[in-house]
């Protein structure tokens, strides 16, 4: 798709976003539903339409590393630096998050899986909204969807947009956690092979 197709995109997705709604649209690994991290309602309302687990955090889409901050993460030298050598990319990073105010997405668990993705088109949006949820497109337990159509038969008109990106197959992104003394434990192996030190 050309450049010119993604602004024009853009032009009409991210008002929605910016007013609380929420879609399908192609992130770095696989089309996700997006909406506001900082928007408690539209992440309640993703949850219902998902069939979510309400005890199962969502990742958080980030677009520099100022937005933890956002999030009230304030990152020391040692993470920032094992962040720099993994991120962008399809890594999503867990890290503490102590803030009482955002348990609509730790759930009780006081820490939030983040992502900085490389996709251009992704990072463009993520730069007009700020943070968004981005689950898997598909409800609980189905298999991810791998084109827009595919989502369109698990959420038909309960979303706002669907975004069409062509076929994404990819595994989910890598999961890991960085803890304050900047070691890495690799909780899921997915689409980038990490090491204990990368």
């Amino acid at each position: 798709m050309k450049n010119e197709d993604w602004q024009e995109i853009l032009k009409i997705v991210v008002p929605i976003l910016k007013s609380g709604g929420f879609g399908v649209f192609p992130t770095d690994t696989l089309y996700g539903v997006v909406g506001m991290a900082l928007n408690k309602k539209t992440v309640e309302e993703i949850y219902h339409v998902r069939k979510r687990e309400p005890g199962k955090p969502f990742i958080v889409l980030i677009s520099s590393l100022n937005d933890l901050k956002k999030f009230g993460i304030i990152l020391n030298t040692k993470q920032k630096k094992v962040l720099s050598r993994i991120w962008p990319g399809k890594v999503s990073v867990v890290l503490e998050c102590e803030n009482r105010k955002m348990e609509y997405l730790h759930r009780g668990k006081y820490a939030i899986a983040f992502r900085l993705p490389a996709d251009l088109n992704l990072c463009a949006l993520l730069k007009k909204t700020g943070p968004l949820v981005a689950p898997s497109a598909n409800l609980a337990g189905k298999e991810p969807a791998t084109t827009y159509l595919e989502a369109k038969k698990y959420f038909a008109k309960r979303l706002d947009f669907y975004v069409d990106g062509g076929k994404l197959k990819s595994k989910p992104s890598t999961l890991i956690s960085v803890d304050m003394n900047g070691n890495i434990d690799v909780l899921r192996q997915g689409a980038v092979r990490i090491a204990k030190k990368p």
